[in-house]
């Protein structure tokens, strides 16, 4: 299992991750920085959201998760010492008790509605603010890096 399993998002300010769920989001300012981030590493991706990419993510292991697997399994199966868990809701929500970091990209959108960071009823993560990554100061795009603090 790998020692790192990071939540990687963009969110708007209200909270949420697309409109619905096969919203392709290209209101995402951050796709560079993702690129660099996940480069050369696992990514798990939930269903809902591989369906909606444009294309393939080059250079990355690509798991396509859905609701009937097993996340510990699939964590289980990675060697590496690092992954990333990408969209949506669900997915997030099904991994939350694996990870170990969340790389939170706030966007100056309100939708109001949609489909949240955590779709499902999860436990409480208590975080540690680790890093601020500025990506584009003139839009007002951070990437806020903490670390799950385990009980």
């Amino acid at each position: 299992m790998p020692e790192e399993i990071i939540l990687i998002a963009a969110v708007t300010v209200d909270g949420f991750i697309a409109r619905h769920n096969n919203e392709i989001t290209n209101w995402t300012k951050d796709l560079k920085l993702f690129k660099k981030q996940t480069l050369g590493h696992t990514v798990i991706v939930g269903s809902n959201t591989y369906d909606t990419l444009s294309k393939d993510l080059p250079g990355r292991k690509i798991i396509k998760y859905s609701r009937t697997k097993d996340p510990r399994q699939i964590l289980m199966s990675i060697r590496e010492k690092r992954c990333f868990v990408i969209g949506g809701g669900k997915t997030y929500s099904k991994f939350s008790s694996f990870l170990t970091h969340l790389f939170i990209t706030p966007h100056p959108y309100v939708f109001n509605k949609g489909v949240r960071l955590f779709d499902l009823r999860i436990n409480e993560l208590r975080l540690k603010f680790e890093n601020l990554n500025s990506f584009d100061k003139k839009e007002g795009i951070f990437q806020y890096q903490y670390k799950v603090i385990k009980s």
